[in-house]
């Protein structure tokens, strides 16, 4: 491991918007986070697979009244927007290093306002179904983390991921309110991804990829 990586793993072990294994309050924020973490009572945001955090950092400084926590196994990586936010005093922004297949032991039932999918690997081998972040498991897991009427929010360039996904919630996934576009910047949606481009959004983006978004929310 290189000297870089190590230093952002010290650096995560003090930064009091990491939480990870190792600190008391990793899974012991389950249906906390506002009042235990935040000290508010502000809606909760949570992006998946979050990288760097461009887009959980973009939101968050834009919207200050609301809680955003930015989800991803890489430490490395979180890292960046960790950083970020400590040195912008960006306080209604948090970190969790954790398996997202593991959410539903740090987030209590209906806790979470809305989530959002932004570009996640897209598994497209069959035998990898199910590690997909938009599977009938995870999305099933999704539903009991959101508060009632909460929205899913899902952006890809991966156009048989996008098409999976949607095939999911026209058949066997319950969902209601599905809006949806192929192209996001040539759409009527345009102005929901607030400005905020992630890196491989930009990367795919200046490949001339259109970029797939929907939203919907869950039948109760």
């Amino acid at each position: 491991m290189g000297r870089k990586k190590l230093e952002r793993f010290e650096d995560n072990a003090i930064n009091y918007n990491v939480v990870e294994d190792g600190k008391d309050n990793f899974c012991n924020l389950v249906g906390k986070w506002r009042e235990s973490h935040f000290k508010n009572s502000n809606d909760l945001v949570v992006e998946l697979g979050c990288g760097r955090g461009e887009y959980t950092v973009g939101l968050g400084e834009k919207f200050l009244d609301q809680n955003f926590i930015g989800v991803d196994v890489k430490g490395s990586r979180i890292w960046v927007g960790s950083k970020y936010a400590i040195e912008n005093k960006l306080d209604n922004i948090a970190f969790l290093r954790t398996q997202i297949e593991h959410l539903d032991r740090h987030f209590g039932l209906q806790e979470i306002s809305e989530l959002w999918i932004t570009f996640p690997d897209p598994r497209p081998r069959d035998s990898d179904e199910k590690k997909r972040l938009t599977s009938p498991k995870q999305l099933e897991m999704y539903k009991s983390l959101l508060k009632k009427d909460g929205w899913l929010k899902f952006k890809t360039d991966n156009t048989p991921l996008f098409d999976y996904t949607l095939e999911l919630l026209k058949g066997e996934v319950k969902v209601k309110n599905l809006e949806y576009t192929h192209d996001l910047y040539q759409s009527e949606y345009m102005e929901e991804h607030h400005g905020v481009k992630t890196k491989y959004e930009k990367l795919f983006f200046d490949k001339g990829e259109t970029i797939k978004y929907m939203k919907f929310q869950f039948v109760d």
